[in-house]
């Protein structure tokens, strides 16, 4: 795959993750989550949530509130071999993403957010 296609499929699952949780869609979430996924929260201390409580919070809809704006700058980092970096800012939040590629597509391993 072409480096312009790795980073154009890490940008769609990076863009798929904020738009399953504003959705509210828990099955896409889970598609673009790493089983392994650490997700932490800066302010004060580090607050972790794992995938299961990821794509638990957004099956009972709590990235739904935030929606009304759904804008996105999504930016690939970087790509080297099978992991990606991506920084994404919304109205909401602002997150650093790390991405792993498996055998089923780009997943994000780690995230760090805070609010925006």
């Amino acid at each position: 795959m072409s480096v312009a296609m790795e980073r154009s499929a890490v940008e769609a699952a990076a863009t798929e993750y904020f738009g399953s949780w504003f959705d509210g869609d828990a099955e896409r979430m889970g598609q673009v989550l790493h089983p392994d996924l650490c997700k932490r929260r800066v302010g004060g201390r580090l607050e972790f949530t794992t995938r299961t409580q990821m794509v638990e919070a957004t099956a009972a809809g709590e990235g739904m509130s935030q929606a009304e704006d759904r804008s996105l700058d999504v930016v690939v980092l970087d790509v080297y071999g099978d992991m990606a970096s991506v920084r994404v800012r919304s109205s909401v939040f602002y997150e650093y993403l790390h991405l792993v590629r498996t055998d089923d597509g780009w997943k994000i391993a780690n995230a760090l957010y805070g609010r925006s």
